[in-house]
């Protein structure tokens, strides 16, 4: 009997976008998940292909984010050598290396925040919820890599926790266009987060 390939053809549903999203800044956080070397750069461990294009969109957020006092928080993912989950990715983001450290062009300022993440969610066992609770935030900008993983797994622990979700498609970058599609599914039709652009992003009080 021979085998019979069957194609199939997905319909993606259509995904709404907000052209503009006009945001107050003293309860907003922009959430940098992982823009690390081992994500972004060529040579990383774990590279993504398209989280290098990503950068401008992501710097002109923390621009806008910095002169309108808006909290910005970046997440690091951060590994000990025998990590369970080098199983799965094998070794990355090695804790104190070259791989695990933020972009050059994403440095932090001393009054950002740094989330060291041990797991995909970057919720998970850290001190992400408390820095939000503390600083009365009700609304989360989330960016950055990768978007089916890390980025989704953050943006559906904020939606769980009654943050608003707010993610500009083109500061997220993923392996592949099927994940990257599927994330800002997600994103909108199971977590009713807004889908926009970096520019479509504003900060009024």
């Amino acid at each position: 009997m021979r085998a019979v390939n069957l194609i199939m053809k997905i319909e993606v549903p259509s995904i709404p976008e907000h052209k503009e999203v006009i945001l107050d800044p003293t309860n907003t956080a922009l959430i940098i998940v992982d823009m690390q070397n081992d994500f972004v750069r060529k040579n990383g461990k774990l590279s993504v292909p398209t989280a290098e294009a990503t950068i401008p969109f992501i710097k002109r957020l923390v621009d806008k984010a910095r002169s309108s006092n808006a909290l910005v928080i970046y997440t690091q993912d951060w590994h000990m050598k025998d990590d369970p989950e080098f199983k799965i990715w094998g070794e990355h983001a090695l804790a104190g290396t070259w791989g695990a450290e933020i972009i050059d062009e994403l440095t932090p300022e001393k009054s950002d925040f740094i989330v060291k993440k041990y797991r995909y969610d970057a919720f998970f066992e850290s001190s992400l919820d408390y820095i939000l609770r503390v600083k009365n935030i009700k609304n989360t900008i989330i960016t950055g890599t990768v978007a089916n993983i890390c980025v989704l797994h953050t943006a559906g622990s904020a939606a769980l926790r009654w943050y608003n979700v707010i993610m500009p498609k083109d500061s997220i970058s993923a392996i592949t266009e099927f994940d990257y599609y599927a994330t800002l599914r997600q994103v909108d039709f199971l977590y009713k987060g807004i889908i926009t652009t970096a520019d479509g992003i504003k900060f009024e009080r």
